[in-house]
């Protein structure tokens, strides 16, 4: 990871445009290809970020983070206007955040039946991998198409944007060109709702007790 402190500008262009003035700022690049432009405030969230897979170019007093996005090509431009300190050190390998256990028994409750997720669902593996983590649930659906399901307590749009990077991975293998996403949880908050709307991603609030037969399952689908 490296982790640059510098007075500098920022300019993405891409599916949007924006414009950072002339700040402090801490500029995070992981080993992953992430670049995460942070602020002191604004709480754990960046100002703006690329995630991966992404090029990164260190030039004269600049540094450019390029991602391919479909057809076009996404952009961040930093112009560095004075450097106040940089640090460079390699983390090794994550031993990976471990589910609570809501999540971990509502993936175990899941994966005994998918169907739950959707009418036909069945599982072909549980803790897919990729190249960013793994897939929750790999599953295969009434047509024999994929479908990765990402199951969390609490469905946020940090959790449609984790479902997103594992997609773009997956999609990369033309055997799973045509994978689709579904976030599980037992509670869709309205925004993740609406992102995954927007991202032509499924969403499912299911109950664990309900899955467990300790009560009447309650299950609410919501599909782009």
């Amino acid at each position: 990871m490296r982790l640059v402190v510098a007075r500098c500008e920022v300019t993405y262009t891409g599916r949007l445009n924006a414009y950072l003035p002339e700040a402090i700022r801490l500029l995070v690049f992981k080993a992953d290809g992430s670049v995460l432009v942070h602020a002191d405030s604004g709480g754990y969230k960046p100002l703006n970020w690329m995630t991966p897979p992404t090029v990164i170019e260190d030039g004269e007093g600049t540094i450019v983070v390029r991602k391919r996005a479909g057809r076009s090509e996404d952009r961040l431009e930093i112009r560095v206007l004075e450097l106040l300190a940089e640090f460079e050190h390699e983390l090794g390998e994550d031993a990976g955040l471990e589910k609570d256990g809501v999540e971990r028994h509502l993936q175990e409750a899941l994966a005994d039946l998918p169907g739950a997720v959707e009418a036909g669902l069945r599982l072909v593996r549980r803790e897919w991998p990729t190249d960013v983590g793994p897939v929750d649930l790999m599953c295969r659906d009434a047509d024999d198409s994929w479908v990765a399901v990402e199951i969390k307590r609490v469905g946020t749009i940090e959790a449609v944007e984790q479902l997103s990077r594992y997609l773009e991975v997956l999609r990369r293998d033309p055997a799973l060109a045509g994978c689709r996403g579904v976030l599980a949880a037992e509670t869709v908050k309205p925004q993740a709702r609406t992102l995954c709307e927007a991202r032509g991603l499924g969403c499912v609030e299911v109950d664990l007790a309900g899955l467990r037969g300790e009560r009447e399952p309650e299950l609410t689908l919501f599909e782009a």
